[in-house]
C-alpha cells in the first residue's frame, strides 16, 4: 500500500507542483529589469553578466521563463503590463528598465511610469517610425537594431568604393583604432603579415587580426591574410587613411568598377541600407516580395531569375537583408555562384547562422541578436566598441590588477587572451607599452580582445568596474 501510494499519489504531486521562479532570485540592487526580450535573450544575458550588471527578465511565456530559469538566468514569469510583476522584480531598487515588447511597448512604458518616474526606460523597436511615439510615451532612449544593422551593412559596402574610414575609436589626440575587413580582390589577400608592408607603407600598426575565424593578438607574422580576414589597426588618423589608400590603389578598385549595390529585402534593414547607399551617390537595385515605391524588382531574392534581373554579374556588392535565415543563406550562395567577385554582406536573425553565412560565401555577416545586445550594453555602460556588431572588444579599465607588477609579470595575454595596447596616466596616452614598466595603480590600461577573452580577464583579475569612455 505504501509503495502504491508513493507511486500513484506522492510522486505525481511533486512532479506536477508549480515552481515559483521568484524563489530562485537572489537579492538585486542597481539592476536592470528586462521586459519580453525578443531577440535571443541569452546573448544579452551573457553580455550583461560579462560586465557584472545584474538583471531580471519578466517573461509572459511561462515555458520560456521556466526554461531560461532552469538554465541559470534571472527570470520571472509575469506580464510587463502588470505593476505587480515590476514589484516582484524589485523595481524600487532597479536602475533602468529595458522593454522589447513590440506592440505593447507603450503599455509597458506607461505601466512603469505609473509606478515611478525616477527610472530610465530603454525601448527597442523594429519600426523606426515608432520612435517619436515611444519617446512621447515616456521612453528615455529608443534603439532600432534593424536600422542600425542596415546602416552598418551599407557603410561596409560603401567603404569598398571610397577612401573614407569608418568604425574608428579615438584613444587620444594622436592614436585611433580601426577595424577593417579584407574583401575579395584586395591586394593584401594571399600576403603574409610580415610581408604585407603595412607598417613601412603607411605607419599604421597591425595589433590584431581575425584570420580563419581565430583572433590573433598580435597576428602570427607568418599568418596569411585572406578574404574575410579582419585587421585591427592602430595609428594616427592620417596613417589609417594612408592604409586605406594603400589597399585601395591596386586592382581591388577595378573589381568594383561598377559602383552599384543590390539590396535584397526592403524591410527595416533594407530601407536603412538603401538610404546610406543613395546618400553616397551609388546606384542601387532593390528586390523585395512586396511592391513598394523603392522596390525595383518584385519577387523572391533567393532565385536565380530575380538576381539575374538585378544584373548581379555587374554589381559591386549585394546586401542581404532578408528576415528569414534560410532565404538569406540561399541568396548568399546564389549571389556567390553568379558573381565570384561580388562583395556579399548578410544579415542573420539567429546567431548560430553567422558561420553558416560565411561558409555560404558572405564576406561580412551581422547577427541581429549580437547587434541588439551590444547596443543595449553600450547604452548602459558607454562601452568602447568599434561597432555594435564588432567581433573585437576594446575596453578601458583601471590598472588595479597590475599594481606592483610589470606587464611581463602579469601574464594577462597568456591567461586571458587579452592584449594591452595602450597605457594612460597623468602624462597622457601612449601606445608604446614597456613590458618592464611597474604599475602604480593610477594608470588606465586599454585592452583588446574577443568577448570571451574580456570575460576571462574580468574573471582572472577581478576587475569590478569597467570605465566608460570619457
Amino acid at each position: 500500500m505504501g509503495f502504491f501510494t508513493l507511486l500513484l499519489i506522492i510522486i505525481p504531486l511533486f512532479i506536477g507542483a508549480e515552481v515559483n521562479l521568484d524563489d530562485r532570485l537572489t537579492p538585486k540592487q542597481d539592476h536592470i529589469i528586462i521586459c519580453e526580450y525578443r531577440r535571443d535573450s541569452t546573448v544579452l544575458f551573457d553580455e550583461l553578466e560579462e560586465l557584472g550588471i545584474e538583471y531580471i527578465l519578466i517573461a509572459s511565456g511561462e515555458e520560456n521563463a521556466k526554461d531560461l530559469s532552469d538554465a541559470g538566468y534571472s527570470v520571472i514569469h509575469g506580464s510587463p503590463q502588470d505593476m505587480r510583476a515590476f514589484e516582484r522584480a524589485s523595481i524600487d531598487a532597479a536602475r533602468a528598465v529595458i522593454t522589447d515588447a513590440e506592440d505593447v511597448n507603450v503599455n509597458t512604458i506607461l505601466t512603469v511610469q505609473s509606478i515611478t518616474t525616477d527610472i530610465g526606460i530603454i525601448t527597442l523597436t523594429d519600426d523606426s517610425d515608432m520612435r517619436s511615439v515611444l519617446l512621447d510615451a515616456g521612453a528615455d532612449t529608443v534603439l532600432s537594431p534593424h536600422g542600425v544593422l542596415g546602416r552598418r551593412l551599407a557603410e561596409k559596402a560603401v567603404s569598398s568604393f571610397s577612401s573614407e574610414l569608418t568604425d574608428t575609436i579615438e584613444l587620444g589626440s594622436e592614436m585611433e583604432i580601426t577595424e577593417i575587413p579584407i574583401q575579395p580582390g584586395n591586394q593584401l589577400v594571399g600576403a603574409r603579415v610580415r610581408n604585407s608592408g603595412i607598417r613601412e607603407q603607411t605607419g599604421a600598426n597591425i595589433i590584431g587580426a581575425w584570420i580563419d575565424g581565430e583572433l590573433q593578438l598580435p597576428p602570427n607574422p607568418d599568418a596569411v591574410i585572406r578574404s574575410n580576414t579582419v585587421l585591427l589597426l592602430s595609428g594616427a588618423h592620417d596613417e589609417l587613411e594612408a592604409f586605406d589608400d594603400f589597399t585601395q590603389s591596386y586592382p581591388y578598385r577595378t573589381l568594383r568598377r561598377h559602383e552599384r549595390v543590390i539590396i535584397a529585402g526592403q524591410g527595416e534593414v533594407g530601407q536603412a541600407a538603401r538610404e546610406i547607399v543613395v546618400k553616397e551617390g551609388l546606384d542601387v537595385t532593390t528586390i523585395d516580395v512586396e511592391d513598394h515605391d523603392s522596390v525595383d524588382i518584385v519577387g523572391d531574392a533567393s532565385s536565380n531569375k530575380n538576381l539575374q534581373a538585378a544584373e548581379i554579374e555587374t554589381a559591386g556588392a549585394i546586401i542581404v537583408g532578408l528576415p528569414d535565415d534560410s532565404a538569406s543563406l540561399l541568396t548568399t550562395v546564389l549571389a556567390r555562384s553568379l558573381n565570384s567577385d561580388i562583395e556579399i554582406l548578410t544579415r542573420v536573425s539567429d546567431i548560430d547562422a553567422t558561420q553558416k553565412a560565411l561558409s555560404a560565401g558572405a564576406d561580412y555577416v551581422l547577427p541581429v541578436p549580437r547587434v541588439s545586445a551590444r547596443m543595449v550594453v553600450s547604452e548602459l555602460r558607454g562601452e568602447d566598441i568599434l561597432a555594435p556588431a564588432s567581433q573585437i572588444r576594446l575596453l578601458r579599465v583601471p590598472a588595479d590588477p597590475l599594481v606592483g607588477s610589470t606587464l611581463a609579470e602579469s601574464s594577462i595575454y597568456e591567461e586571458t587572451g587579452c592584449r594591452i595596447i595602450a597605457v594612460e596616466d597623468d602624462s597622457g596616452l601612449t601606445s608604446t607599452v614597456d613590458p618592464q614598466r611597474r604599475f602604480t595603480g593610477d594608470e588606465r590600461i586599454v585592452l583588446v580582445g574577443s568577448r570571451e577573452a574580456i570575460q576571462e580577464f574580468r574573471k582572472q583579475f577581478n576587475v569590478s568596474m569597467i570605465e566608460p569612455e570619457a
